[in-house]
C-alpha cells in the first residue's frame, strides 16, 4: 500500500471522527437549549401549585394541526402535574414547514388532550411551528388524567412510538420519562380527583309542556345570562357558577318546540368558589318553578326544602377547600383540563 493510499484513509478517519465530534458537541448543545427553555420541576405532582404566569390564549394547535384535541384551553406552560412531556430533539435545524408536516402525519391518533410546543433556533419556546422558521426541538405535552380515566398504556404508547418517527426523520433523538411512572402518575393523580369530582343536578318539572319562548322569558327574569351552549349564573369575575339546560336543545324555531323540564348543573370544580354554592343555584330553581308553576326536584326526585341549603352549602365548601389542598383552584384552566369530560 502506498503512502499516498495509507494518508487518504488516515484523512478519511480523521473525518469521520470530527464530524461524529461535531454531532456530539451540536447534540449537547440542543439540550441545553431544551432544558434551559422547558420547564422542570421536582414538586409532588399531586401537590403542584397553579402556574403563576400564563400566556396569553392563542390558535389551539389542534385547530390548525387537525390532529391533537385541545378544545378551549389557552395555550398555557407545560404543568408538570398534569402532564407527561415527550421531548424531540433534532442535532440540526428543521424548517417549520417540514416539522409541521410531520407532526401533521405522525399524530393522527386518539388520545388524551395534548400540546405541542416547538423550540426555534433562536432559542424562542412557541406553541405552533411558523413555516420561515427553523427548530432545533419539539414537545408533546398530553394530559395525565381527565374524567375519562388516567393516561393509558396504548395511549403513551402511541405518543412515544409517533415522536420516534418524528424523530427519526431528521436523525433526532426522543427523551421523557419511563412509561410505568407515568403510568403510575396518571392513576394517582385520577384517583386523588375522583375523589373530590362534584356535581350537583336539579330539575325543574313543568306542569305540562310550556312554549320556549315563554320558559325562556323566565330564565331571563329569574337573572340567567345567554351563553354560546346554555343559559349560566355568572360570578362577580364573569365565569359561570352553574348553567341550565333545556331538556330539548332543539333551537331552530322556537315557535314550535315545547319544554317539559329544566336542568340546573353546578359543576363544582368548573364553578369559583362560593360559600353558598348550594343555596345559590337552589334559590334560582325555585324562582323559576314559582314563575312556571313547576317543582324543583334533586336527582333522586325528591322536592328540594330550603331547609337543606345550609347544610349543603357547607359540604360544597369543604369540597373547594379540599380541591384547594390538592392544587386545584375551582374555575381555573388548571382543573378544568382535569376535570373535563372529552369524546
Amino acid at each position: 500500500m502506498s503512502d499516498l493510499q495509507i494518508g487518504l484513509i488516515l484523512l478519511g478517519i480523521a473525518l469521520i471522527i470530527v464530524v461524529l465530534l461535531f454531532n456530539w458537541w451540536q447534540d449537547r448543545r440542543v439540550r441545553r437549549q431544551m432544558k434551559s427553555q422547558f420547564p422542570q420541576t421536582d414538586d409532588d405532582p399531586l401537590m403542584a401549585q397553579t402556574p403563576k404566569t400564563r400566556k396569553e390564549p392563542s390558535v389551539q394547535v389542534a385547530e390548525r394541526l387537525g390532529v391533537l384535541k385541545i378544545d378551549d384551553f389557552p395555550n398555557e406552560e407545560i404543568d408538570p402535574g398534569c402532564e407527561a412531556v415527550v421531548d424531540i430533539q433534532f442535532p440540526q435545524p428543521v424548517s417549520g414547514k417540514d416539522l409541521l408536516d410531520a407532526l401533521k402525519r405522525h399524530l393522527r391518533f386518539k388520545i388524551k388532550p395534548s400540546r405541542v410546543f416547538v423550540l426555534s433556533e433562536g432559542g424562542q419556546l412557541e406553541g405552533y411551528p411558523q413555516a420561515e422558521t427553523n427548530y432545533v426541538g419539539a414537545q408533546i405535552a398530553v394530559l395525565l388524567a381527565d374524567r375519562q380515566g388516567p393516561l393509558s398504556d396504548i395511549e403513551w404508547s402511541r405518543l412515544w412510538s409517533a415522536a420516534e418517527c418524528i424523530a427519526q426523520e431528521y436523525d433526532g433523538a426522543v427523551d421523557g420519562p419511563e412509561q410505568d411512572d407515568v403510568l403510575k402518575q396518571a392513576q394517582q393523580l385520577d384517583e386523588v380527583c375522583a375523589q373530590l369530582d362534584t356535581q350537583v343536578s336539579l330539575t325543574v318539572h313543568l306542569p305540562q309542556p310550556l312554549s320556549l319562548e315563554r320558559v325562556e322569558q323566565a330564565i331571563i327574569d329569574v337573572g340567567l345570562i345567554r351563553t354560546e351552549h346554555s343559559y349560566a349564573w355568572l360570578a362577580e369575575s364573569g365565569l359561570p357558577r352553574f348553567s341550565l339546560l333545556f331538556e330539548e336543545q332543539n333551537r331552530s324555531d322556537f315557535h314550535e318546540h315545547t319544554v317539559r323540564e329544566l336542568n340546573l348543573l353546578l359543576d363544582v370544580p368548573h364553578s369559583p368558589k362560593d360559600e353558598q354554592a348550594f343555596s345559590r343555584i337552589a334559590g334560582v330553581g325555585r324562582d323559576l318553578a314559582r314563575r312556571l308553576g313547576g317543582e324543583l326536584t334533586d336527582a333522586q326526585g325528591q322536592a328540594v326544602q330550603p331547609e337543606v341549603d345550609i347544610e349543603l352549602d357547607q359540604q360544597l365548601l369543604t369540597i373547594y377547600q379540599r380541591l384547594e389542598a390538592a392544587g386545584f383552584i375551582a374555575g381555573e384552566s388548571r382543573t378544568k383540563k382535569v376535570f373535563r369530560s372529552h369524546s
